[in-house]
């Protein structure tokens, strides 16, 4: 038996939120983020763990809400973290949908945005683009080989990438 859960994975900037709560709206039903849950678990922000306690804690962290949203999480729309993708359970989790962009639409998006350094804050990486870049083709097979579904992100926006969705993953 299915969760009919839908997990959206790929890098950070790519979109997984917006599309997540466009979903949500359409379907009528809930859309959860990762890195939300366990800023809310942890009562701090995502940065401020990673500088107190390190990667390591934070992983652990996800991989607790893992062991959560596979065991009591239904017909919901999941955005993840950037990493959430190595979690061991991911795909039982639900139908898991990897979002694809190019690096350099992902950084035009992210500088050029109204919000940029809002944006940027929230990803510290980026400030490092050489870095972010190469984390980003470090993770792209990793994210391929945990996708059920693959969606192309590039010049297309959420509405559409949404309504393609709905189409083709019945949740």
């Amino acid at each position: 038996m299915g969760t009919g859960n839908l997990l959206l994975i790929g890098f950070m900037g790519v979109g997984k939120g917006r599309l997540a709560r466009e979903l949500a709206q359409r379907k009528d039903c809930f859309a959860l983020d990762t890195d939300d849950l366990i800023e809310s678990f942890e009562n701090r922000k995502i940065r401020k763990i990673f500088k107190e306690d390190g990667e390591p804690y934070f992983r652990a962290l996800e991989r607790q809400v893992a062991e959560w949203l596979e065991k009591s999480v239904r017909n919901t729309v999941i955005s993840t973290g950037g990493g959430f993708f190595a979690v061991e359970n991911l795909n039982s989790i639900g139908t898991v949908v990897f979002l694809r962009a190019g690096f350099d639409s992902i950084l035009n998006k992210m500088v050029t945005h109204p919000k940029a350094e809002k944006k940027l804050k929230k990803r510290p990486l980026f400030r490092d683009p050489k870095t972010a870049e190469k984390l980003f083709y470090e993770r792209q097979p990793l994210y391929l080989a945990k996708a059920d579904l693959v969606i192309d992100m590039e010049g297309k926006n959420i509405s559409e990438v949404a309504e393609s969705l709905i189409t083709k993953v019945p949740f």
